[in-house]
């Protein structure tokens, strides 16, 4: 039998590990500056980066002198604020199809299965990890913003070829009934073959990935406490969000609240001593990666 995720990284087959992983650095100062705060005196291990925005250069600043800094690089395909808005990195008469009628990339996921072609998803998508290794960012790995490269097959594989391109390890999780039923994701969008087939390649798979929907739960704290009292053996990777309920964040949109939530709990002692009391182990995506041998492209 081969090694589990959990072994390969030097711990037993029941042992509980947690990525906690803030998205979405790179989208406005706020966002940027409570990150960072929770990388360095929270609980928060990883994140990752939005490289077409405006604020994008400051959070890649502090990647790049910061380099034992855990970030990954956020690939979107989404720009989902009513006025606060981001187009690609590349020229938009290089990838037309990215973009709405004002010339932003599309608000949703449902859009961009219904828009774009892979050609212009995978030439943006090289762009953006090209821009931020132009910036000094050393990426201990790849994801995705709101999903979108699951929206379709074509993308999701325009995804793994970039990860072999750049021999990052990417975010994808051990498929699960239970799993796909709650994302919402059709079981035959995965094959039984599929973790199989994503491990023969040399990727690291999630055992469990969690994320708190706000509009489900009136006591988020609660909930969190609930999430990590009940994590099973194996990798699991929580993602959260970020921010200060400041007059910048407020005015991009309505998750300022929620964000500043996240960012209070998981720089707070409550969270640090659950964790240490359960006996999780607290991972990053660079402990992932030191142990990921990606084949290449061919």
């Amino acid at each position: 039998m081969s090694e589990t995720l959990t072994q390969k990284l030097g711990y037993g087959p029941e042992d509980k590990l947690l990525i906690i992983h803030a998205d979405d650095a790179g989208m406005c100062h706020s966002v940027n500056m409570s990150t960072v705060a929770a990388m360095e005196s929270g609980v928060v291990t990883s994140a990752s980066i939005l490289v077409p925005c405006p604020w994008f250069p400051e959070i890649a600043e502090y990647a790049s002198t910061h380099p034992d800094a855990d970030f990954g690089i956020h690939l979107t395909l989404t720009s989902e604020w009513e006025h606060y808005r981001w187009g690609p990195v590349l020229p938009r008469s290089e990838v037309p199809g990215l973009v709405d009628a004002q010339g932003y990339l599309w608000k949703d996921t449902p859009d961009v299965a219904d828009h774009i072609t892979a050609e212009d998803a995978e030439k943006e998508l090289r762009a953006q990890i090209q821009r931020a290794l132009e910036f000094g960012v050393k990426p201990t790995h790849i994801d995705t913003h709101m999903g979108s490269v699951y929206s379709r097959t074509d993308l999701f594989e325009v995804y793994v070829r970039l990860a072999r391109e750049f021999s990052l390890p990417l975010m994808v999780v051990r498929p699960s009934p239970e799993l796909l039923e709650r994302f919402g994701v059709a079981p035959e969008a995965f094959p039984d073959s599929f973790a199989e087939m994503m491990e023969s390649l040399g990727f690291p798979l999630l055992d469990s990935l969690l994320a708190l929907d706000y509009s489900q739960v009136d006591d988020p704290e609660g909930a969190y406490t609930e999430m990590i009292e009940s994590l099973g053996p194996g990798v699991t990777q929580l993602i959260i969000h970020c921010g200060v309920e400041d007059a910048e964040l407020k005015a991009v949109g309505d998750m300022a609240r929620e964000r500043d939530t996240d960012y209070k709990l998981f720089t707070s002692d409550q969270i640090r001593k659950l964790i240490d009391v359960l006996g999780i182990s607290l991972i990053g995506w660079r402990e992932l990666e030191s142990v990921t041998q990606i084949a290449p492209l061919v």
